[in-house]
């Protein structure tokens, strides 16, 4: 156990179980899963991605490149988690990943040997041949080789949901600048949203010793705020971007553990925040250095190492290496000194100060001047380091290294809107470029690091942030760390200093600045002689495979992030990108900054799917429709099926046992009895007014203006470019009325056609259209039988021929709500529309159900009703596809010489009549048995069958009528001759039919059926 046994800000009272690979573990409210882990004494937690190499706690925050778990079970489980971020709850389950058959022997761990061959753009050279087709053979094992943690394939119960957040003042990091610039904000008047990505606020403040005064500071600073109305703070909440017009993306994560779905809690809420101005406080992130083995467990962050300690109370070694090239590791080398730890500094420079080596001497830790690790020894655990110094080369055993490159300013929220950031020379780091108006920076992110100086800056961005919005409200000064406690202790970010005085350690008197020696990364040439140097450790991207890209051309730094897969990972290269751009630099001969950078994009951090999502997900991913019948169908045994936004029966069981059994019984009945089917999906559009025939003579290529009263057209509009748009019916219901039906497809766009033309090209048009699809239930009889059930059905109407016609109309009521029955015909057969009142919808159908039960009627759904229009060769959406013209589908007659319709003119291009440009046909198979497919490509007998062929199948079926399977498709018209041979190859299958090409109209062509 690492665990000390008081300090800390853990709660000691609460203690909590969780498991981790199967083991019960157990730590406090407070803890992360990595502090508990290590507080358990588990340094090895992972392995990597490439290489399968043994890996353990890098940091202790998002950064985090090592430590990926995967949390929770079944339906809750959550791969790819940093272990650094998920805070403890009870009954957490965790488990290592990217291991087989067990985290401490990985067989994949082979792949360190093949490592010549698995170098930089490997997967380029290798996956290449010998054959065309050799990547077939190749995807299986690189999909089963690929990943990292695996996702639960169980539907998750846990809700999510999406809300809309504003404030006046966004700060995005709870540290000593956000903190202060809340302050400032919300005492000027301002509604100010706080967002804190950890589970408590205080940033850097966090990893301070507990018994300082930072703590003091922080608990003022919180009680202050807490006490503002107008101020909020979001913890557990990630900025994951930066959008346009002050629009912040976030996350606010609760666990699974710790969420009770059956109380309508949610796991994550997606919010966006749109402020007027947004204060920038997002901190820094150390870096690492690159030497030989850097990636063994053991090796850590000077940062995060006093972060366990400080913070949760957990000393991870007894023995510590500290290396760095900057003051601030050295802060770190004092608390561990001062908890125990028998330290060494390795420090690269000449001569650190001699403030810090005073300090370092009273605290019994020797500083090694011009010492750099070249190499860690150790596999799943750290045991020594090689220290290249000017005396030669020395072997010390430690069980932890701590290392610190310096510190890179988070830039990656300000660089999200494409304001690139800029190199300072003094700090070796990249800092946020000129932000717009309203957009304030403030603490380490600008590339100081004194607290005191953070809590100043923050103090000033609040309030200049708050006097943008138009808050006057007077300011107090900042509250300083004078105020928190003695004089003689002043705050150092992102580090304190201390200082042994006999048995007593108090504070300096001097805060000490991260100042870098600008060294690069580490020892480039540790790699070829000792081991594998890690740039990127998520990736496994070494300091060869930088230098590799650099000799193969790769030189800028996108194309190296894309040809070695560095900063792609889930952490997006926090640690590693300006290690990389460094390592370019040097072997270009260039200065950094005009390396440049690659470019940061959204989310900073993993955002799961659940919470793009909210709650829109199964039926609630889009608003669905349902008809009056609906219930009817479900009870009945429909099989229900989505059609745009309608759910709409599919078939029925009763008809058969799946839809390519029930769909042919369901033909056969319509065809020798009769069926009923729903078709209140129809778009149904109430057209009225003085000029509403003249209006439908423009819309449709046919004209209505003739139309007498009673009766019914089929009609056809066009785009303007000439290109079919929709099909349907249009009945005259008086001298300037008109009941227009579209397709279900496109009902909502005609709506939306017919209002634009009113509005914009006819505004002098006396007419109003108004979308009456959801007053109106509707249901066709079709078949033989049909007009016996009708008459059955309403006794006191007459149905007969006479009083009845083909594209006729009978207007009655039905229990005081309005009936209309137009008789057309969608199937081929004798049929008749029925339009009932929504409200008496349902009434209606059980009616014609029980009125056609002694006829042989029975409900049919959409995938028979498809059949049976192709069939009679009617035209729809696969045919009206947006591509294909009056011509193309045959129906050039309706136009005829009319003219003043849209589309008209660009309808009767010279392009339109391209002897190349495709015709409807049908299509009938000559092997019997083998089923023609839609999508299939057409090609003449004998020619090469490759390219686009000479046009398509669109839609299929098996005729029970004809024992064949037929199709319409689209063949271009110099070789759509009825009669001849054509083949139909349907690639995805690797499958050939012979067929004839033969009239579209495969059944009654005279229309003898629909007339009689």
């Amino acid at each position: 156990m690492r665990r000390l046994h008081e300090g800390g800000r853990i709660d000691r009272s609460q203690r909590i179980e969780f498991t981790f690979d199967g083991k019960s573990l157990a730590g406090f409210r407070g803890d992360t899963l990595a502090s508990a882990l290590l507080a358990n004494g588990i340094g090895l937690v992972g392995r990597s991605f490439k290489y399968h190499r043994p890996r353990g706690i890098y940091s202790a925050g998002p950064e985090e490149p090592n430590a990926l778990v995967t949390v929770g079970t079944d339906g809750r489980r959550e791969p790819n988690l940093p272990a650094t971020t998920v805070e403890l709850a009870d009954g957490l389950v965790a488990e290592s990943q990217n291991r087989w058959p067990s985290l401490k022997f990985d067989v994949q761990g082979i792949n360190g040997l093949f490592s010549p061959f698995l170098s930089a753009g490997f997967y380029y050279k290798t996956f290449m041949g010998p054959t065309r087709r050799a990547w077939m053979f190749y995807e299986h094992f690189i999909r089963k080789a690929a990943g990292l943690g695996r996702a639960g394939k169980e539907p998750d119960p846990d809700r999510y949901e999406i809300r809309h957040l504003f404030a006046d003042v966004a700060v995005i990091g709870a540290g000593p600048a956000g903190l202060s610039a809340a302050l400032a904000a919300g005492e000027a008047g301002a509604r100010v949203v706080l967002v804190e990505q950890d589970f408590v606020a205080g940033g850097c403040l966090l990893s301070e010793p507990a018994d300082g005064e930072a703590r003091v500071w922080l608990s003022v600073t919180l009680a202050r705020l807490a006490d503002m109305p107008n101020v909020s703070m979001m913890t557990r909440t990630t900025a994951f971007g930066a959008y346009d017009s002050n629009v912040l993306g976030l996350v606010e994560r609760h666990g699974s553990a710790t969420t009770d779905p059956a109380k309508g809690e949610a796991r994550q809420i997606m919010a966006l925040l749109r402020a007027k101005t947004i204060v920038y406080a997002t901190g820094s992130i150390e870096r690492p250095l690159t030497f030989a083995n850097n990636d063994r467990p053991g090796i850590m962050l000077a940062s995060a190492a006093r972060t366990y300690l400080n913070r949760f109370a957990v000393l991870a070694g007894t023995r510590v290496m500290v290396a760095t090239d900057n003051d601030s590791a050295y802060s770190a080398a004092f608390d561990l000194a001062a908890a125990g730890a028998e330290v060494t500094i390795a420090d690269s420079r000449a001569e650190p100060t001699h403030e810090l080596l005073e300090q370092a001497r009273h605290w019994g830790i020797a500083v090694r001047r011009k010492s750099l690790i070249s190499n860690a020894l150790g596999r799943y655990a750290v045991r020594a380091v090689t220290l290249s110094e000017p005396g030669g080369a020395i072997t010390l055993e430690y069980d932890l290294v701590v290392v610190s490159g310096g510190w890179s300013p988070t830039v990656h929220l300000t660089s999200h809107l494409g304001v690139r950031p800029v190199y300072r020379a003094d700090i070796n780091a990249f800092v946020p470029g000129k932000l717009g108006a309203g957009q304030f920076v403030a603490g380490a992110m600008t590339g100081g690091f004194i607290t005191a100086g953070a809590i100043e800056e923050g103090h000033r961005a609040g309030a200049e942030a708050a006097a943008f919005c138009g808050a006057t409200k007077s300011v107090q000064p900042p509250f300083s760390l004078d105020d928190a406690g003695p004089n003689d202790s002043p705050l150092v970010a992102p580090h304190f200093v201390g200082e042994k005085d006999g048995s007593q350690a108090r504070r300096p008197e001097h805060s000490f600045p991260l100042r870098s020696a600008q060294r690069g990364f580490g020892n480039p040439k540790a790699e070829l002689t000792k081991g594998k140097a890690f740039i990127d450790l998520q990736m496994d991207v070494t300091a060869s495979d930088v230098a590799l890209a650099h000799r193969e051309g790769y030189e800028s730094v996108e194309h190296l992030k894309r040809y070695t897969t560095l900063g792609m990972g889930t952490d997006q290269g926090k640690t590693s990108n300006l290690s990389a751009i460094s390592a370019m630099a040097g072997l270009r001969g260039m200065a950094v900054p005009d390396v440049g950078t690659t470019t940061f994009r959204p989310p900073y951090t993993p955002v799961a799917v659940g919470a793009l999502a909210g709650r829109s997900q199964s039926h609630l991913y889009k608003p669905f429709r349902r008809t009056p019948m609906h219930d009817w169908h479900v009870a009945s045994g429909a099989q229900m099926l989505e059609t745009g936004a309608w759910i709409r029966p599919w078939f029925y069981l009763a008809s058969g046992r799946d839809v390519d059994e029930a769909y042919v019984a369901e033909m056969r009945m319509v065809r020798e009895a009769a069926g009923l089917m729903d078709i209140s999906t129809l778009g149904k559009i109430d057209i009225q007014g003085p000029d509403a025939a003249n209006f439908l003579d423009r819309v449709y290529v046919n004209g209505f203006a003739k139309l007498p009263i009673g009766r019914a057209r089929y009609g056809v509009m066009l785009r303007d470019d000439g290109i079919v748009f929709d099909d349907g019916t249009t009945t005259r219901l008086g001298e300037g009325h008109f009941f227009m039906t579209t397709s279900t497809a496109k009902s909502a766009e005609v709506m939306s056609r017919l209002e634009f033309l009113l509005d914009t090209a006819w505004p002098d048009l006396r007419v109003s259209v108004t979308s009456v699809s959801d007053e109106w239930a509707a249901m066709s009889v079709a078949g033989p039988k049909s007009r016996d059930i009708l008459a059955a059905a309403f006794p006191d109407l007459d149905v007969s021929n006479a009083a009845l016609p083909h594209m006729g109309l009978i207007e009655a009521k039905y229990n005081g709500r309005p009936l209309r029955i137009i008789r057309l015909s969608f199937s081929g057969e004798r049929a008749y529309e029925i339009y009932a009142g929504a409200s008496v919808g349902k009434e209606v159908w059980c009616r014609l159900i029980e009125a056609g039960a002694p006829f042989g009627q029975k409900p049919y759904g959409v995938e028979a009703l498809g059949a049976l229009r192709v069939e009679k060769g009617h035209v729809a959406g696969p045919e009206i596809d947006g591509r294909t013209t009056l011509d193309d589908l045959g129906l050039s007659r309706m136009a005829g010489k009319r003219s003043g319709y849209v589309g008209e003119v660009l309808g009767r291009r010279e392009a339109f009549s391209d002897p190349a440009r495709p015709r409807l046909v049908g299509l009938r198979s000559l092997e019997p048995g083998k089923p023609l497919r839609g999508g299939s490509i057409l090609f003449r007998p004998g020619e090469p069958i490759h390219g686009h062929g000479l046009g398509r199948i669109t839609s299929v079926t098996y005729s029970p009528t004809l024992d064949a399977w037929v199709g319409l498709g689209l063949l271009a018209r110099n070789a759509a001759e009825e009669g001849t041979e054509i083949i139909a190859t349907y690639p995805m299958k690797g499958q050939t039919v012979r067929a004839r090409i033969v009239s579209p109209i495969f059944l009654d062509p005279k229309g003898e059926r629909l007339h009689g």
